[in-house]
């Protein structure tokens, strides 16, 4: 449950929050469509993994500032996006406070649990964004084997699931393993954000592989036409290995 919603500013940069200091979303007043936070850039890592007509349909499960949702919507004109946000209030603030685009043909807004629309949905996604958390951090059920055995149902092939977690709890390690076994073993987490939160990654359909250098040459490509600064991440995740595969 969310017991508040507020939106503060310092230093050119609007913040949401959930009736505490903990930062839920931000925009750059100066650059709305920019990825602000870490982790936000991070979740795109999946546009290194694809040509660059990808992807075509997006769950966004938790909207927060929107920040996912704005970048899509101008990087990606040709993707339709749902967004699945549970607290109408967060709803609201992202379209008064965040430059939220307006609903039409590419982008689609439910108030509704994610777990429950996960669930009951009968349609295919190439990409599930999950980023979603109360007033305290907790996930509830959006960390769950059923949750992500849903996910896996709804992924397109060749899609991918990318989940932002909190991890000054519990780590991740369960998380990893929860999701691991309902992609059958292909779930990799990212390294660590300097703000503690870290992305998992989970794939279906034809393997996912790409060279280190192939890998890099893509984040300065992205760098270049939209903007996004992925070699960073790039390069950590380079530096496991030779290979990228998921």
């Amino acid at each position: 449950m969310i017991t508040s919603v507020e939106v503060s500013e310092e230093g050119g940069v609007r913040y949401l929050h959930f009736g505490s200091h903990w930062i839920q979303g931000a925009m750059r007043l100066a650059h709305p469509d920019a990825l602000e936070l870490e982790y936000t850039r991070h979740m795109m890592f999946p546009l290194l993994l694809h040509r660059d007509t990808w992807p075509r349909r997006v769950l966004v499960i938790g909207l927060g500032a929107a920040s996912f949702t704005r970048f899509l919507h101008r990087h990606r004109p040709r993707a339709m996006q749902t967004v699945v946000e549970i607290e109408p209030a967060v709803i609201a603030a992202a379209q008064h406070h965040f430059r939220l685009p307006a609903e039409g043909r590419r982008l689609r807004i439910f108030i509704a649990d994610g777990y429950e629309h996960v669930i009951a949905s009968d349609r295919e996604f190439d990409w599930i964004l999950v980023d979603g958390y109360d007033s305290k951090g907790r996930t509830g059920s959006l960390d769950t084997l059923p949750f992500y055995c849903a996910a896996r149902a709804r992924l397109a092939d060749g899609g991918i699931l990318a989940a932002n977690l909190l991890t000054r709890h519990h780590g991740y390690r369960g998380s990893l393993e929860r999701l691991a076994a309902a992609f059958a073993g292909r779930a990799v987490a990212l390294p660590a954000c300097a703000s503690g939160n870290v992305v998992l990654l989970a794939a279906a359909g034809a393997p996912v592989d790409v060279g280190a250098r192939e890998l890099l040459a893509r984040a300065r490509s992205c760098k270049r036409a939209l903007g996004l600064d992925l070699l960073p991440i790039a390069r950590e995740v380079a530096g496991r290995g030779d290979r990228f595969r998921l």
